[in-house]
This record gives C-alpha cells, structure tokens and sequence, in this order.
C-alpha cells in the first residue's frame, strides 16, 4: 500500500473545523454563548500549545451531540457545510488529493477533531477513509465519552496502526500543518507541511521538509 494521510484543520480547511463548530452553535443560538465561547476558545489556545487535553475538549464537544436526535444533528451538521466549511475549503488541497488519487494512493483522512464534525467534510473532499477521534455511539444516540484513543499527538500513530491492521505500506506521504503532528510527520516517508504554525515550521527547516503555503488559494 501506498499511503496518503491528510490532516484536516488549517490543513486541507482554512480554518479549524472543531473551534468553527463551537462558534456555529453560539451563532445559532443554541448553546450558552458566554459559557460555550469561553470553553471553546481556551480548549483551542490549549491545541496550539499542544498542551490539549483530548478527552476533557471531546466530552465538552459531545455534550451538545447527546442533546439532539441524529436528524436534528444531520441538520445542522449541513447548515454547518453550508455557512462555515465550503468556502474554507483549500483548493491546494483539492489538487493534492487528486494527484495521490491518480497515481494510485490510498487516501485517508486523519484528524484529532471528532468523527461527526469531519467525516462528511472529508467526504467532501473525496476522502472516505478516516481515522478521527470517535464520538461513542450506543443504542442511536451519543453517549457524550470518546470512544477508544484519542487521534491526537501520538495517539494518531496507534490509530493510524490499528487502521492498518497488520497492512504493509511500501511509501507513505503525511500534510499537516500543526507542531501537534510532529509524530505523524515523522511517521511518514515524506512529510509535507503545510502553512505551518511557527514551531512546526522551524523544525521542518531542520528536518528539511518541503513547506508548501496552500493559504493563497483558500477555498475552491
């Protein structure tokens, strides 16, 4: 197998799809925006100093999942597509994704945020495999607990690993833009950073990985 691994968040989107979901519910008005806005903002300040902890930010996203049915939730997951993530689309990443499909690539998405905010943004971009951390889901409803390890930092690999289930991959390309995927990154035979934060930047100059900026062509 030869293998593409895509991250998500200001990687193929411009933006950050689990902070972006957190500000669509307060615009909407359906969550305490005080309340809400203020745990959402410090759980993303904590991301980006890779100081996140993933199951108290994924419980906090879960709450507001075990609230609503699942067409209520497909709902409003759309309205999201529609207000928020189409236009922060990167169309760089709409090309390289192409280019590992034409050649024959397994493509597969792989992202710290929730599999019920990213799947069908993956899924939008052509990207039906995903390995994302996992919302609990039992008897038709969301329990509110993660399921399983957490995708993030480290805990990416041993999903990546258990995706695999024993599969050999010959080559491997991973794109990320976050110091968080430093793992991921080193993982793979050839890391691609793209539009990176400033820690990941530095230590791509001195692994000497290629730096792409996919931010001048945001959104197709």
């Amino acid at each position: 197998m030869k293998l593409a691994l895509f991250d998500l968040d200001h990687t193929l989107l411009d933006t950050d799809s689990d902070h972006a979901w957190g500000e669509f519910l307060v615009n909407e008005g359906l969550v305490d925006p005080i309340r809400h806005r203020q745990m959402n903002d410090q759980f993303y300040e904590d991301y980006k100093a890779g100081q996140l902890d993933p199951i108290a930010y994924n419980e906090f996203v879960f709450e507001f999942l075990t609230q609503h049915s699942q067409a209520e939730l497909k709902k409003l997951h759309q309205q999201f597509m529609d207000k928020v993530i189409r236009v922060k689309m990167r169309k760089a990443g709409f090309l390289a994704i192409e280019q590992h499909r034409q050649a024959g690539h397994q493509l597969v998405g792989i992202t710290a945020t929730s599999d019920f905010i990213t799947a069908p943004i993956f899924n939008e971009f052509g990207i039906t495999e995903v390995i994302a951390t996992t919302a609990e889901f039992k008897d038709g409803h969301y329990t509110g607990k993660v399921a399983g390890t957490p995708c993030y930092q480290t805990g990416k690999l041993l999903r990546l690993e258990q995706w695999l289930d024993g599969r050999e991959v010959t080559e491997s390309w991973a794109y990320s833009d976050s110091i968080n995927d430093r793992f991921l990154l080193e993982y793979a035979d050839h890391a691609i950073v793209v539009s990176p934060d400033e820690r990941l930047a530095q230590l791509a100059q001195q692994q000497g990985w290629p730096i792409e900026d996919w931010s001048i062509t945001a959104s197709v």
